[in-house]
């Protein structure tokens, strides 16, 4: 069983083209999700999943491994598996193995904590029903409650995920949401998959639900997949745009002082 940390990064985005390569106090992005991702102790190797030679080439001068992958794939899961399977071919192995585990990491996220890839690898290790497992933190606002673009999710007894939806859930019929009752929870894009699961996933199409919400994960539970959810406080910094690149540069800077 190896454990490995995938992160993808593409050059192209709509909002911030070139956004990997983006300088942050003195270093590329990609580098600094890099270093953060290496301090995780639950992984054998750290792996930049990329279809941009500028950033393979980035990445390599930062000591990090890269791997090329096709533009043309469709998702990001299906990156992370394309780069763990032609990773193993480069060290003559046909395909990751059933019990590896492979930890998808935002390439945009230069604050990610270590301790929160560790304990979703842990959770996969410990506990075979789990095919997923992936993190949530508190909803803290009404706005993000209504959001669309805050991904709500609804858990079982054992934290296992019920459902995804851009939609405000679970629904209070009589009252206002209690944001404090720690009923209400949004999905952070972290995901740790089994090395079996994932062959499967990435084999079968795009479900209604998953096309409709337009979120991969409802395609997992729609293939009747169970999904550990880790609760953490940490809501994530992401850099979407110029302007968040500026704010998590301040935020690195000051670590290093």
């Amino acid at each position: 069983m190896k454990t490995l940390g995938i992160i993808p990064s593409r050059f192209g985005s709509s909002r911030f083209p070139g956004k990997p390569l983006a300088m942050l106090a003195g270093k590329p992005l990609v580098a600094w999700v890099v270093e953060a991702v290496k301090k995780a102790k639950s992984l054998d190797e750290v792996l930049v999943a990329t279809d941009d030679e500028r950033i393979a080439e980035t990445v390599r001068q930062y000591g990090g491994i890269a791997v090329m992958t096709p533009s043309a794939l469709p998702s990001g899961t299906d990156r992370i598996a394309c780069a763990a399977r032609e990773h193993n071919a480069a060290a003559g192995l046909s395909d990751f193995a059933d019990d590896d585990i492979l930890v998808n990491i935002q390439g945009d996220e230069p604050l990610i904590d270590p301790a929160l890839v560790d304990e979703l690898a842990l959770k996969l290790r410990l506990n075979p029903k789990w095919d997923m497992a992936t993190a949530v933190t508190p909803i803290r606002s009404a706005a993000d409650f209504a959001a669309k673009t805050v991904v709500k999710v609804v858990l079982d007894r054992d934290d296992g995920a019920l459902y995804f939806s851009r939609a405000p859930i679970p629904c209070d019929r009589d009252h206002d949401p209690d944001l404090a009752s720690g009923l209400y929870v949004r999905h952070l894009g972290i995901y740790a998959y089994r090395g079996a699961f994932l062959k499967r996933y990435i084999a079968e199409p795009p479900c209604a639900l998953e096309q409709t919400e337009k979120l991969e994960q409802l395609r997992a539970l729609w293939m009747g997949a169970k999904i550990a959810v880790v609760k953490t406080q940490d809501e994530g910094v992401g850099v979407d745009t110029p302007e968040d690149a500026e704010r998590v540069a301040r935020i690195l800077a000051n670590r290093a002082s």
